[in-house]
């Protein structure tokens, strides 16, 4: 079996409301879908996440024909090894990670359909019969909180995900209202995008663990230098969690060791493949974190291929990041079980184990071309 053929295509997917916090304003997913076909007629599908410029990752992405076409899917770490080192992509590594993610997913998929298996089964097998995820919370009045609180609730979720950061006497009152809807048992995490000192951290944090119960905080404070969350995590009682400062596999594995926090909160985009984000995730577990598979905002394949890792690696966290309960629509023939509700088994179909339907492809690709990307900022809100 080898590569034949290498499709990429823009597609911009609307939220059901706009995304916020201190560091995005956001209406919907953009997102490069990566196409590859072989000489057998097998097709394999991945999603290359866009970042703050869509069009330069399939630029990225395309850039890999030299190493794609002709190459047997099997190979997948000699492609990832010739696109960063004879491709000159390691000289830029974020922008290769967001783009090659979604090409590794592909030579996967073609793999998995390949022999007629699940990609976590490939990994190993699953630990866990379902992966749980989260309630992803709009910013707004106590009262939009609580009728959001109310719809997870009733949804059967469990953990419940806010962005902070913006203004501390509002986010109060959010939380209050968060807290008295989803009762004592509920579990709330918010997320600062590093918006914080450690000064301000130290003044908000503990008194919203105490009135709120928070489960952990993300991103509470830069994570350059590192002593700036560990500093954190000498002197609170909360949770905490890592997001940014993950942006390389050397990165990432040097905040492991440093056990800075509790949960990482990252995927293969960070680092490029999935093998490395497994490796990854493999360490962090020696070290005693917990994993969080991140979102930067996904369609269907991207959510299949992080199930996939949730399912197989032995820490995986409960709430699980996700943006498919916010996706008015998507591009596969049927719509993820986490669109409708908190949990999700065992995939059995081969491959990523989840089917596009061109037709809604075609639909989004128009729609990008219609109204570009759906950018992580809005100037005029």
């Amino acid at each position: 079996m080898k590569v034949s053929e290498l499709e990429t295509y823009l597609v911009s997917v609307p939220y059901r409301h706009t995304e916020v916090s201190s560091r995005v304003n956001r209406g919907g997913v953009t997102a490069v879908i990566v196409k590859l076909t072989t000489d057998e007629g097998l097709v394999g599908w991945g999603e290359a996440t866009v970042g703050p410029d869509a069009a330069s990752i399939e630029l990225a992405v395309q850039s890999a024909r030299p190493f794609l076409l002709g190459r047997d899917p099997w190979q997948k770490d000699a492609i990832a090894r010739d696109y960063y080192q004879v491709g000159l992509w390691d000289h830029r590594p974020m922008t290769a990670n967001y783009a090659f993610a979604g090409i590794d997913q592909a030579l996967w998929d073609l793999c998995g359909k390949q022999c007629g298996q699940p990609l976590y089964r490939l990994w190993g097998g699953a630990v866990r019969d379902e992966v749980n995820y989260f309630y992803y919370l709009s910013q707004g009045e106590p009262g939009d909180l609580v009728k959001q609180c109310q719809d997870g609730v009733e949804q059967g979720f469990h953990c419940y995900y806010l962005k902070v950061g913006i203004d501390a006497n509002r986010e109060t009152e959010m939380l209050a209202a968060v807290r008295q809807t989803i009762g004592p048992e509920g579990k709330i995490r918010i997320d600062a995008n590093q918006a914080w000192s450690v000064a301000e951290a130290m003044k908000v944090l503990p008194a919203w663990h105490d009135q709120f119960n928070i489960d952990f905080v993300e991103a509470p404070v830069r994570i350059e230098p590192v002593e700036n969350m560990l500093d954190l995590r000498s002197r609170l009682g909360v949770g905490l969690c890592v997001n940014e400062g993950l942006w390389t596999e050397q990165e990432a594995y040097r905040v492991i060791r440093s056990r800075c926090g509790d949960t990482l909160c990252f995927s293969s985009y960070w680092v490029g493949t999935q093998q490395r984000f497994l490796a990854l995730c493999r360490a962090a577990h020696l070290e005693g974190w917990t994993v969080c598979k991140h979102t930067h905002g996904e369609l269907g394949l991207a959510a299949a291929a992080g199930q996939h890792a949730m399912l197989n690696i032995p820490n995986a966290s409960e709430g699980i990041q996700q943006t498919a309960y916010m996706m008015q629509d998507d591009l596969l023939t049927e719509p993820l079980p986490i669109s409708a509700g908190p949990n999700w088994g065992r995939i059995e179909g081969a491959g990523l184990g989840v089917e596009v339907d061109e037709g809604k492809l075609q639909q989004y690709a128009e729609l990008y071309e219609e109204i570009g990307q759906f950018m992580p900022y809005d100037l005029k809100s």
